[in-house]
């Protein structure tokens, strides 16, 4: 080959080699791309609280683990996914995500762990994870869900863990989880639901692993025999569900959440479960209204009567009344409950289950109980009592001013007779006894006349007395003064006006 075509041969080998160093730059590049609402840490991506809508456009896809945690979400379409086929961790909780499309997980068939919790859905359907061959963990708590459908289940043949607690769950199909369809599976998380029942043959004959994590507490559990010695049975067969639960697993008396009983605590009303059946009969309710710190007794108003009928309590909470429950709580043998000292804590409703084992049936009463403070007529009494006494100080006042006031001039016997026209030292200073007749031989007489005896000044003053009527010129004939003619001390009274 001539020099000229071994000079072009090498420029093409020298632009080959340009292109593709450029090229492959360019594809390791936007397989590291990171948008600018997301956190990239290696494969690692957290796009949380973006108020996201869809999935943002660039992800690298050698993502592993990605968490859309507190968007928008509405829903999953089909193929989401497909530009992470190496995901295996997503997280997808607290959004508004209530439908999911038919394959939206089809290109996510290595994810071992999905969190759909704190969303809205209402079912689980079929299609939702039926490409998810692998995965272990799925938590879908907390969402709205009404109904599983039995074939949602098998399609997760490696799942290990489903949380499906805090949902609206009225049923649930226990019999997919038979024949060995979850081999895996560990923990079945039902707690907090609203199942009334269970199917208890269905139950008992899942595998002993699945049983020792089904976890049914909080439910509003009919209080029936069957489902008593099922829990009671796990419970001795040490079954974590029961175990780490046993304060939670209730059951309603006659399906009224006010009779709610913790039976694994309280048994003593199971204890002749194989006569009393399923059945808790007749409830009847009543209110009661009791003082603080006054007694209260409760009765029990049952149609059960004799010996051979025994009675118990239920507290507000959910606790089995006894003797020794409490030092201010009493039972009576007539199946009254009597409060010694009753508290405003104590208040709320009180159920009483009455068993007679000769006629083999139970009759349960309802006691709403309110304990508040007394009304007490004590403010008006006090009232009242205070302005009687009010009344009765100012009238000994008055008796005290008028016949205990002590004289200020010592009046001593005089030495000398007293002549006829002054009156003695020693007579009242208001007095119902008619006046002396001064000088001018004024008489103190008739009804205009008030009758205030003038003593005698023992010095030097002379005595002045208004009189109503029979001075017409006075303009306020109401008031009457005894007026000195000097300062001195030792006059009577001084210049203190009286009031008749």
């Amino acid at each position: 080959m001539s020099s000229p075509g071994l000079v072009i041969l090498a420029l093409w080998w020298l632009i080959a080699e340009l292109l593709s160093d450029s090229v492959s730059k360019g594809v390791e590049a936007s397989l590291h791309a990171c948008p600018g609402v997301c956190i990239c840490a290696s494969d690692l991506l957290s796009c949380v609280s973006r108020s996201l809508s869809m999935l943002p456009p660039g992800l690298p896809n050698t993502a592993t683990s990605l968490d859309l945690s507190h968007n928008s979400f509405h829903q999953l379409q089909d193929r989401w996914l497909a530009q992470l086929p190496r995901l295996h961790t997503l997280r997808v909780g607290n959004n508004h995500i209530s439908h999911i499309a038919v394959g939206a997980f089809r290109n996510a068939s290595r994810l071992t762990h999905l969190d759909l919790s704190s969303n809205r859905l209402h079912s689980v359907e079929k299609h939702f994870f039926q490409e998810l061959t692998n995965l272990q963990e799925l938590l879908l708590y907390n969402n709205k869900i009404q109904r599983v459908d039995s074939d949602a289940l098998p399609a997760l043949s490696n799942v290990q863990k489903v949380y499906l607690s805090w949902n609206q769950l009225t049923d649930f199909p226990f019999s997919a989880m038979l024949d060995n369809s979850l081999p895996q599976l560990k923990i079945m998380d039902i707690s907090s639901n609203k199942l009334s029942s269970i199917p208890i043959d269905e139950v008992i004959a899942l595998p002993q692993t699945i049983k020792n994590g089904l976890y049914l507490h909080n439910n509003p559990f009919t209080c029936d025999c069957t489902l008593y010695s099922m829990f009671l049975h796990w419970e001795k067969s040490g079954f974590n569900s029961v175990q780490d639960f046993r304060e939670e697993h209730t059951c309603l008396v006659l399906r009224r959440p006010a009779a709610s009983l913790r039976f694994l605590k309280h048994r003593k009303m199971f204890e002749n479960c194989t006569l009393v059946g399923k059945g808790l009969i007749s409830m009847g309710d009543a209110n009661f209204v009791g003082e603080v710190g006054k007694p209260v007794l409760i009765t029990c108003e049952t149609s059960l009567r004799g010996k051979q009928t025994t009675y118990l309590w239920i507290s507000p909470n959910k606790e089995l009344i006894t003797n020794n429950f409490n030092q201010m709580i009493k039972l009576h043998s007539n199946g009254s409950l009597e409060i010694r000292k009753a508290r405003k804590e104590d208040s709320g409703i009180y159920t009483c289950i009455a068993t007679n084992k000769w006629l083999m049936r139970n009759d349960t009463h309802e006691v709403n109980v309110t304990v508040h403070h007394g009304k007490h007529n004590s403010e008006g009494f006090n009232t009242g009592l205070t302005t009687l006494l009010g009344c009765v100080v100012s009238l000994v006042l008055v008796l005290i001013y008028l016949f205990l006031t002590p004289c200020r001039c010592r009046c001593r016997p005089p030495q000398n007779p007293t002549p006829p026209n002054e009156c003695s030292a020693h007579s009242s200073i208001l007095s119902a006894t008619p006046p002396c007749n001064d000088e001018a031989g004024r008489k103190a007489g008739g009804k205009h006349v008030v009758f205030l005896e003038p003593i005698k000044d023992c010095q030097n003053g002379k005595i002045r007395l208004a009189i109503s009527e029979d001075f017409p010129d006075i303009k306020n004939p109401k008031i009457l003064q005894l007026k000195s003619d000097s300062d001195s001390i030792s006059s009577v009274f001084s210049d203190t006006p009286i009031m008749p």
